[in-house]
């Protein structure tokens, strides 16, 4: 049985219906876009998303909450949890609450708004969010506003194998600014989450957008990320994977309009038997736009990372300028990495580049450090260290870099930790 049960705007039923006639089952490998990750793990699953957690009488400890945010808005099994969430003072006009919410109270105002920008027919994994819509983050910004501060939303996990769709639907308005800072954090074991993001940034705006992946090692995690871009508009965007058992981010950028510019990067740090993939495009679908693309990543044991990243340059798009870059350290024999850079250009007057390089610490830098009495383990966390730490430069909000680069550090100091230390 469903269990949203509340009495929905026709649009809305209209809305979930399609994501369900979309839904044709999980994707398979024998598609390209899916080739180097399977879902089979899912099948186990019941698609039905977990009821709704009991609220804690401990307010937000423990959850993550603390720390001096402006706004905070945290979601249980993809629901929004009011004990753990703080919005603070927001200029006239903005927007920021659940999404069940606005359903409940506005739901006129995410008529025109809710699915238009996400394609559900070519993205199975939306189309099943889609069917599922219930709750999640609704930010709109007007024209000419600035939202001070980070905007927090901090995604946890309860229960025994827990199932979530969150939803966000961010919209900024021309000459617009706002920066979104998301934490998948750990909890319980075993779950999934499918969430999906809609984005549309208006003429001049700035939209900065920063991911943290560091869920249960059993967690399988899909996100599925459009971002629609208007004249002179921009997207940052970093996402750093530390956690998860499966963890696939894709992420579509669409240049529409003369001027547009998208940065999407990431760094990944896998260990175990962990897989994490990164599926980008850029649609240059205007001329003099600009794109970037850079991941790095760490793989060891018999963890796995893909990269899939393309570039698509329209007729129209003249004047493309668009690069990718993927780096990737191996630091076990059985680590693998599969890279697959993609340009695709129907455009004449462009300058695009793509990049790959994979690899093993580099034995001469490693050398000079034990020269100089520093232990191995500890020359080889610092090598890892300064080579994360480029990724992490491309990060332009200090605050967001410190905490990325505090993560990082954890990961690998927890790696590095002698066998049965707990600390």
């Amino acid at each position: 049985m469903s269990t949203v049960t509340e009495v929905s705007p026709g649009w809305l039923t209209a809305l979930r219906d399609a994501g369900k006639s979309n839904f044709k089952g999980l994707p398979s490998q024998r598609q390209e876009a899916w080739k180097y990750t399977g879902l089979n793990r899912l099948k186990a699953l019941a698609f039905e998303p977990s009821s709704s957690p009991t609220p804690s009488p401990h307010g937000g400890e423990g959850r993550g909450e603390g720390g001096s945010a402006a706004h905070r808005l945290a979601f249980i099994n993809g629901r929004y949890a009011v004990e753990h969430s703080h919005i603070g003072s927001l200029p006239t006009g903005v927007v920021l609450a659940s999404l069940a919410e606005i359903l409940s109270t506005q739901p006129a105002l995410l008529e025109s708004r809710l699915g238009k920008a996400m394609d559900t027919a070519r993205k199975p994994m939306a189309a099943l969010n889609t069917a599922w819509i219930e709750d999640g983050l609704v930010l709109i910004v007007p024209r000419g506003v600035a939202v001070e501060g980070n905007i927090e939303v901090v995604f946890l996990a309860d229960g025994e194998a827990p199932v979530a769709y969150p939803r966000l639907l961010v919209e900024l308005g021309e000459m617009a600014e706002a920066t979104l800072v998301e934490s998948h954090l750990g909890g319980a074991a075993g779950g999934f989450a499918n969430q999906v993001a809609e984005i549309v940034i208006g003429a001049g705006a700035t939209l900065r957008h920063y991911v943290q992946h560091a869920e249960a090692a059993e967690t399988t995690a899909v996100e599925t990320v459009t971002a629609t871009l208007s004249r002179d508009a921009a997207y940052k965007a970093f996402a750093l994977n530390a956690g998860g058992g499966l963890v696939r981010r894709e992420v579509e950028v669409q240049l529409t309009q003369p001027g547009g510019f998208a940065q999407v990067d990431g760094a990944y740090l896998v260990d175990g038997d962990r897989h994490t993939d990164t599926t980008v495009l850029i649609d240059h679908q205007a001329d003099h736009c600009a794109s970037r693309q850079t991941q790095k990543g760490v793989i060891d044991n018999d963890g796995r990372a893909v990269y899939q990243g393309k570039i698509l340059v329209r007729p129209n798009a003249q004047k493309t300028d668009g690069y990718q870059l993927s780096q990737t350290l191996l630091l076990s024999p059985q680590a693998e990495i599969d890279v697959k850079p993609e340009l695709e250009i129907h455009a004449d007057d462009v300058k695009c580049s793509h990049g790959a390089t994979v690899g093993r610490l580099d034995a001469d830098a490693l050398f000079f450090l034990r020269a100089r009495g520093i232990p191995e383990a500890e020359a080889r966390a610092l090598l890892i260290q300064g080579f994360i730490g480029g990724a992490l430069d491309e990060i332009d909000r200090d605050d967001v870099r410190e905490a990325f680069g505090l993560a990082a550090a954890n990961w690998l100091a927890g790696r590095s930790a002698p066998k049965g230390d707990v600390s």
